[in-house]
């Protein structure tokens, strides 16, 4: 059984019991997050870059925008095997991980790309008509 999957879900069982809120401060320790990220920002744009070594099949990685959420779903497999680990430091398994975006983005604009063992993905912000003020016009009532 993976390690990772038996702390997975002994941390499901204790949200349950403490809240989500209070492991929150514990996640590096408990699992690693994987695939590692850095985003970067600027006024109407975002890029996230995701280390995912060893993707030979894209289709192997799943990407969701939803509003202001982006995840990221698939497996880590530097694809050795044979020999006893002396050292391990390079994540691999099955992940899972949502990340909470600065701004709510487009749905119809996100590019995707993979180069050197790095998935790039850029977004744009969503800028609602809605968002625009609106004047509001003042009618008068007349006393009855």
């Amino acid at each position: 059984m993976d390690p990772f999957q038996q702390m997975t879900d002994w941390k499901r069982n204790m949200d349950q019991f403490f809240g989500e809120q209070f492991w929150d401060q514990f996640e590096g320790v408990l699992k690693p997050t994987i695939p590692q990220i850095n985003l970067y920002q600027t006024d109407n744009e975002l890029l996230c870059i995701a280390s995912i070594p060893g993707l030979r099949n894209l289709d192997k990685i799943d990407i969701y925008v939803d509003y202001a959420t982006l995840e990221l779903r698939g497996t880590i497999d530097i694809g050795h095997s044979g020999g006893t680990v002396v050292k391990e430091e390079i994540l691999q398994g099955v992940f899972e991980r949502k990340v909470p975006l600065p701004f709510p983005v487009r749905s119809d604009k996100i590019r995707a790309t993979y180069n050197s063992g790095l998935v790039f993905i850029q977004l744009h912000r969503f800028i609602s008509d809605s968002s625009r003020k609106n004047r509001v016009t003042v009618e008068l009532l007349e006393d009855e």
